[in-house]
């Protein structure tokens, strides 16, 4: 089992900034690769951004695309998401995934990965 906790969540005002960080309780965490997705109460949830093992490769939403920024330190078991000029649209709750390998799909989609963290909210006011 690997546990993912986020943090870095908060508020901000539109065109600000945050870094939400996702640490991992097992060094596994360094071979899996790595999403963010954010959901809206009564939403499905949505994909962000995801990252690769190796950083090789990086993937996101067209929403975010030029704003978003996903990174990973496979020494610290932990990947971040830096969020530049932030819109009130992207208020959500984010959630750090981790695929171990056993999903299915590809990366845009939730079933891919099987291990979820609690979550952290993202307000951006206008």
């Amino acid at each position: 089992q690997v546990q993912l906790i986020e943090s870095g969540g908060g508020l901000a005002q539109a065109g600000g900034s945050l870094q939400l960080s996702c640490a991992a309780s097992r060094r596994t965490f360094s071979s899996y690769a790595t999403g963010w997705f954010r959901q809206i109460p009564g939403q499905e949830r949505e994909f962000v951004a995801a990252i690769t093992w190796s950083s090789a490769l990086t993937y996101y939403a067209d929403s975010v695309k030029g704003r978003f920024t996903i990174s990973r330190d496979n020494a610290e078991n932990m990947v971040r998401l830096q969020m530049n000029s932030l819109k009130p649209e992207d208020t959500a709750v984010y959630y750090c995934a981790a695929d171990s390998g056993v999903g299915t799909g590809n990366f845009y989609y939730a079933s891919r990965y099987d291990y979820w963290g609690q979550g952290t909210q993202v307000t951006v006011s206008s």
